[in-house]
């Protein structure tokens, strides 16, 4: 079967949570980001690594640039809007992805701390929720890379088809001018190049929701666990009491999987955030007034790619925060009464600590939320409305 893993598994079957990561690990071990760890295919591994970092994180963007400077009047509105868009996003996906890049470890780690959690996992109705959250990882991950793919080929082919290359980045060795052929050409080396930063910027924009389904699955086991405490009467209170402990333990290591992994989403999520407002406007400024029926599928694409990037995270880290209430109400609500005073103070010191909700907070300034995602995309319509009334778009259409 084709995509196997976006299915759960049967039970049958031992499955651990971090393979809800595959996916997400074999795209970021192909664009090179993962080396082996010894013999001589590393230093080839390597020169990969370098080659895709050069072309897709420093090439691409200055490429926008370079074309800006040099062709500015050979654009058409449409085409400038289309590049522009794009370039933009291509800057702050080039920041990104060296914040990425650059703590991957903090990543590989947590998923290495995902088997501890994993431990406990023994009845049947934890191991299908472990089962389920990955094939939903795995699956979402298809999805991202299906949307994305969808717009880097949509505007690939509807540029060429219109006679231009897809971004118009600067290249001093083909002029798409000069017939057919090159205009072939080099939108092929423009699409390849996108390709490779398109490939990033998902990876960038899919480890913190891969990342989150898997926090906010272990969260709702963790809830699960502490209903169900001092409800077997056959259990004694030593045996009571060291299930408690054991969930202020899985507690603990969830507090510190988040730890590792918060830092490199506050960067990622912060030059998000500061980018999805005026790239969604300018995109939605050339659906409504200068695209074509092909540039306009190509331009609707690259707007659910910018929605992707930010809103399902953000629609976790606001299930995860209910996680945190829910743990709260759980632990007063579980049956404690009766119990010991050893047990009782166990449990308030727990209570304490689950009060204390996870937060994920972008750049350490923005809380990441439903509410604070709209609130940055809003930016998008003042963006449009202004540009409504000051009549900007009609003065650059053509008569």
């Amino acid at each position: 079967m084709v995509f196997k893993l976006i299915k759960p598994a049967p039970l049958t079957e031992k499955v651990r949570s971090q393979d809800g990561c595959i996916y997400l690990y074999r795209a970021m071990k192909f664009i090179g980001w993962i080396p082996p760890k010894k013999g001589v295919w590393r230093y080839v591994y390597l020169i990969w690594t370098l080659t895709t970092f050069v072309w897709s994180t420093t090439y691409l963007p200055l490429g926008f640039l370079g074309s800006y400077v040099t062709q500015i009047k050979l654009f058409t509105p449409g085409a400038f809007l289309t590049s522009l868009q794009v370039g933009i996003n291509a800057y702050g996906s080039s920041v990104k992805v060296i914040i990425t890049y650059s703590q991957l470890w903090r990543l590989i780690k947590a998923k290495e701390l995902l088997d501890k959690l994993d431990l406990r996992c023994t009845s049947r109705e934890e191991r299908e929720k472990i089962h389920k959250v990955v094939a939903r990882s795995n699956h979402a991950f298809l999805i991202f890379t299906f949307v994305f793919c969808g717009f880097a080929g949509s505007t690939y082919l509807s540029s060429v088809l219109s006679g231009h290359p897809p971004w118009q980045l600067y290249n001093p060795f083909i002029d798409w001018h000069d017939g057919i052929l090159k205009l072939w050409i080099a939108s092929t080396l423009e699409y390849m190049v996108m390709s490779g930063a398109v490939l990033q910027d998902q990876l960038c924009d899919t480890y913190p929701l891969v990342y989150s389904l898997i926090l906010h699955t272990h969260l709702d086991i963790l809830k699960e666990r502490i209903r169900k405490l001092r409800t077997d009467d056959n259990m004694t209170e030593n045996e009571n009491h060291k299930e408690l402990v054991n969930c202020v333990l899985d507690h603990k290591l969830i507090l510190e999987y988040c730890a590792l992994i918060r830092p490199i989403i506050s960067g990622t999520i912060f030059v998000q955030f500061l980018l999805i407002g005026v790239v969604l406007g300018l995109t939605l400024i050339n659906v409504f007034f200068f695209s074509d029926f092909w540039t306009g599928i190509a331009s609707f694409m690259f707007v659910i790619t910018i929605l992707l990037q930010t809103f399902p995270f953000c629609y976790t880290c606001n299930l995860i925060m209910e996680d945190c209430a829910d743990l709260a109400n759980a632990i007063f609500q579980s049956n404690w009464i009766g119990s010991g005073s050893r047990y009782q103070s166990t449990l308030l010191y727990f209570l304490h600590n689950v009060q204390q909700p996870i937060v994920f907070i972008a750049g350490g300034i923005i809380p990441i939320s439903m509410s604070s995602n709209i609130s940055v995309a809003k930016f998008a319509f003042s963006v449009i409305t202004i540009i409504k009334q000051m009549n900007i778009a009609d003065k650059f259409k053509p008569d």
